[in-house]
């Protein structure tokens, strides 16, 4: 009896874990991240991929990541709130689903991609991540 109780116990303690991890990612309190390295293995992977720039069109008239779309921070939510058929019109791509794990935002040094990120989070994209070190980081690194 008391190694049913111990795996009852240790199960509920599983569970609060991974209802905090979730209300909390759904509260956009935490972001997940993605480093340089991470960025350049996902684009060399995958056709999945979409990277949202969302930084202003006078930045990104200065550069951009290679494949990355621009969405203004201030419409990612309308944008992503979208139904399918009105993304793709509007940006030529396709909208990703909600549980792709190739959905990346950036902007130049990472507060921005991690607001845009939290946003999409919100609307149940859980699996978006932010790519902490922007465009700053990429042109640095040659980009390359």
């Amino acid at each position: 009896m008391s190694q049913a109780l111990q795996l009852l116990r240790n199960t509920r303690t599983a569970l609060r874990c991974v209802q905090w991890s979730v209300s909390t990612r759904m509260a956009g309190t935490a972001t997940m991240d993605v480093s340089y390295d991470d960025l350049k293995a996902l684009m060399e992977k995958g056709q999945n991929l979409l990277l949202v720039d969302v930084r202003t069109q006078q930045e990104v008239d200065k550069g951009r990541i290679p494949g990355s779309l621009h969405i203004p921070v201030d419409e990612v939510q309308g944008a992503f709130g979208l139904e399918p058929e009105a993304f793709k019109a509007k940006y030529g791509v396709t909208k990703p689903p909600l549980n792709s794990s190739e959905l990346v935002f950036h902007c130049q040094m990472g507060k921005r991609g991690a607001t845009a990120t939290t946003k999409a989070n919100q609307l149940g994209y859980l699996n978006a991540r932010n790519y902490a070190g922007g465009y700053k980081e990429w042109s640095e690194r040659g980009g390359k």
